[in-house]
């Protein structure tokens, strides 16, 4: 009876790796609403007053945070060791496209690398964890379906070093849970934004620099390719299809979009226009924003996940906006005050 009554009681523990990032926040936030044991991982940085910027006061003190690298084979091994997790969430990446032209062989060592290493580390502790893998709509690169969208059996050519490491990431990923049997799940997640996104992504980029035109505190925003078009969803609603790829009874790959898509000329012309703007007196190109290669176009089919998790979605493109807008809108407010 002893048994059953601490079975009961016994949380789930999780271990997310770039807590501190817009993703990992979002979900250590939802995990504790699940009653999870949350664990997250820290690489050491020497700015550490920086590193859990995005994660709310009332979240942190709940969390149990560790230092370790995906980089570092022996790290990721002590750290599993220390907090048992019943689920991994790897979340952690150097994630800006662009920035990925630069610095290739980092983004590879660890978008694409660094997954190896979590599996291994895995696989030599307790195959038993189960394992979600935050892979990326930019693995499709410019194929696209003849309906006009990307989904799971549509053919991987990335056009960047981004890409082509979540691609590896993907792909070993499927390689360890057929042969070791592994729970492994692959969310190949489509944009997905918030106003705790990086301000050099565009969707915050855009909303920031508005609200400072309108404001007086700023009089341009360069962009690169505009016509550029992409599946934007809130990561609210995307860590939310995290969670339930990993309930499933069965490891398996999602794709998670909205299916809907917008240039970025829309998002432009949506964000100034909410703040009686006329985009075009402020708006340029700049040929440092444009990538060597170009992904002209990303709209998700997310039927598979709908159908089979039950997932939906509650934010809009425009609800999404909204509230990106207002959060600079405060911020800069409250800076005043």
């Amino acid at each position: 009876m002893s048994g059953v009554e601490f079975n009961i009681m016994d949380k789930k523990v999780a271990l997310i790796t770039g807590i501190n990032g817009q993703d990992g926040s979002y979900l250590a936030e939802f995990l504790l609403g699940k009653d999870y044991e949350v664990w997250g991982i820290l690489k050491r940085n020497s700015v550490a007053e920086n590193q859990t910027a995005r994660i709310p006061d009332n979240v942190f003190k709940e969390l149990n945070l560790v230092y370790g690298d995906l980089t570092d084979l022996s790290s990721l091994i002590s750290v599993i060791q220390k907090c048992v997790p019943d689920e991994i969430y790897n979340l952690a990446a150097q994630s800006h496209v662009r920035i990925s032209f630069d610095q290739p062989i980092y983004t590879s060592n660890v978008t694409g690398l660094g997954v190896l290493n979590l599996l291994e580390a895995v696989r030599l502790t307790d195959p038993k964890i189960k394992i979600y893998q935050a892979s990326s709509s930019e693995m499709f690169g410019n194929n696209i379906d003849d309906d006009g969208y990307q989904r799971e059996t549509t053919p991987m050519t990335p056009v960047s070093p981004y890409g082509c490491a979540k691609v590896y990431g993907y792909n070993i990923c499927r390689n360890y849970r057929n042969s070791y049997g592994m729970f492994i799940s692959n969310g190949i997640l489509f944009n997905h934004e918030s106003p705790r996104r990086g301000i050099n992504f565009v969707t915050n980029k855009v909303a920031k620099e508005a609200v400072k035109i309108k404001l007086g505190l700023s009089n341009e925003l360069k962009l690169g390719n505009m016509d550029a078009s992409r599946d934007w969803g809130h990561a609210k609603d995307y860590i939310k299809a995290m969670w339930l790829i990993l309930q499933h009874d069965t490891p398996d790959d999602f794709v998670c979009s909205t299916g809907i898509s917008h240039s970025v000329k829309d998002l432009v012309v949506y964000v100034f226009n909410s703040l009686e703007l006329d985009w075009t007196q402020y708006v340029s190109i700049d040929k440092k924003y444009l990538r060597p290669e170009e992904l002209k176009h990303l709209k998700g089919d997310c039927s598979k996940i709908k159908k089979v998790l039950g997932w939906s979605l509650e934010y809009s493109f425009e609800s999404m906006m909204d509230e990106m807008v207002e959060y600079w809108l405060e911020y800069y407010e409250n800076c005043r005050t």
